[in-house]
């Protein structure tokens, strides 16, 4: 087997294993449906190629530092995505059909994936095994197939999500309750995403 296809099977893998990612495109597909779960899905996807794009250029080293100096802003995450966990959880049922912006939930899903110093670094150790001859056109085709990959991954996440939502369509409040403890997940998993 070839070295995409090797990426291409243990990237599948890995989209199978949850982390704070997966638990905020669930808890938004749950919530708000498949359109806003994919948003979600298209802000994580942007936010992991930006960290690539970083890797590829060189300068996850540079993002390794400001990480350490700059470690509050994912602090903030946390506390918000804690906050809104705690408030779906407490979400009366006739608020549940408010459907937010779609750049809402692209916003959220970029900035935890950016935030997530844990996805960079493993990014920057796991991609760059892939690459044969170490230039950059090799190493912008393997973090382009990573990603589509994971794309795709997170897209079926937000479809299973979708169905369970369909499920619990009768029963709002726990869907909201359900929501709310993806989100608060997805908080606490930035949180314990260390270095």
């Amino acid at each position: 087997m070839n070295s995409l296809g090797v990426l291409v099977l243990a990237t599948a893998v890995l989209v199978m294993i949850p982390g704070p990612n997966v638990a905020l495109i669930v808890a938004n597909s749950l919530r708000y449906g498949i359109r806003m779960g994919v948003m979600t899905v298209v802000g994580t996807t942007a936010g992991v190629a930006a960290q690539l794009a970083l890797v590829v250029i060189g300068l996850a080293a540079v993002v390794e530092f400001a990480a350490d100096t700059l470690v509050w802003i994912r602090w903030a995450g946390v506390v918000y995505l804690v906050w809104l966990g705690i408030r779906m959880w407490r979400e009366p049922v006739a608020e549940s059909q408010e459907v937010e912006a779609a750049p809402a939930m692209f916003c959220r899903g970029c900035l935890l994936a950016v935030l997530n110093p844990k996805i960079l670094l493993f990014n920057a150790a796991f991609v760059p095994q892939f690459v044969g001859d170490g230039s950059t056109a090799q190493f912008a085709l393997v973090a382009t197939v990573f990603v589509g990959v994971l794309f795709v991954g997170d897209v079926l996440w937000a479809l299973f999500a979708n169905s369970a939502r369909q499920l619990l369509r009768r029963n709002a409040l726990w869907r909201n309750r359900i929501t709310g403890i993806f989100l608060a997940a997805a908080g606490i998993g930035l949180a314990f995403s260390r270095r």
